[in-house]
């Protein structure tokens, strides 16, 4: 899988296609939340099923009815911002 790769295909609010998954961190008929190699991706409907998952190609099909779909950024980006100092440093300026 190439590491920069992300699609979403949603179509009628019933079918979705992704790629550039993961993980699938937890689902079930209300939600499914996806690490990508973008951030997570938290998917909240009715009814959703995933109907298909090839992490090794990181693809994943599912099925229901989609609401809402939330991005959040990815977790190393954390890492990567400036960390605050701690009080010794700042204190010592």
């Amino acid at each position: 899988m190439e590491d920069n790769k992300n699609k979403l295909i949603l179509t009628d609010r019933k079918f979705i296609v992704l790629e550039g998954i993961l993980l699938v961190e937890s689902f079930d008929e209300q939600k499914i939340v996806l690490e990508t190699n973008m951030g997570l991706l938290v998917l909240k409907g009715e009814g959703l099923n995933i109907t298909h998952l090839d992490l090794t190609n990181g693809i994943l099909n599912a099925e229901g009815f989609f609401s809402e779909m939330q991005f959040q950024k990815d977790k190393g980006m954390k890492k990567r911002q400036k960390q605050p100092k701690d009080i010794i440093s700042r204190l010592f300026k």
